[in-house]
């Protein structure tokens, strides 16, 4: 857990992973503010993701996402979650990779295509996930996998677990790393 300014932690993850869910478990857990960028991107376009797509395309969500990312870097102390492809933007990249060099933890939620599947329901909310939704989530995942993987302080499988025991499970993490460190945990 991080304790340069900044967010406490950031997570990052695909579609289905639980990033939103496990915020609020390891916000109640902490007593922390949470903070979730496509809550924001959404608030800053007054509309859904969604519409974002359909009406001003891909390239106005990423542009509005990775002013939603810079600014909850800059300003939110929280557990802070971010959206599924946000990671992709280069900017991004190198405003997290900032803020891991300085300290902070990003967590790379992992889950399988079997657990995302249910959870995320491969439905319109989703619009990357239109026409065959497994196969595209698959692609995004080969797309998104080294990213996530580079980013990330620690890896946490999600799978077969509720929001709870991810956030338990990101506890152990982070006291092994601090163990790792030679701080007293």
């Amino acid at each position: 857990m991080s304790t340069t300014p900044g967010p406490r932690i950031v997570l990052v993850g695909p579609p289905g992973s639980g990033k939103s869910t496990v915020a609020l478990a390891l916000g109640e857990r902490w007593q922390l503010a949470v903070r979730d960028t496509d809550s924001d991107v959404e608030a800053t376009a007054g509309k859904a993701i969604a519409e974002i797509f359909v009406a001003d395309g891909e390239p106005v969500f990423r542009a509005l996402e990775r002013d939603a990312v810079r600014v909850a870097l800059e300003e939110h102390d929280g557990v802070l979650a971010l959206g599924g492809g946000a990671v992709l933007d280069e900017t991004t990249q190198e405003l997290l990779t900032a803020y891991g060099a300085e300290g902070g933890t990003v967590v790379f939620l992992d889950v399988t295509l079997a657990h995302a599947a249910p959870r995320v329901g491969f439905n319109q909310a989703r619009p990357l996930l239109l026409g065959n939704p497994r196969a595209q989530w698959q692609a995004l995942m080969e797309a998104r996998r080294p990213v996530y993987e580079r980013l990330a302080t620690v890896r946490v499988l999600t799978d077969g677990h509720r929001p709870a025991d991810v956030a338990e499970l990101i506890e152990q993490e982070l006291a092994v790393l601090r163990r790792g460190e030679g701080n007293p945990s």
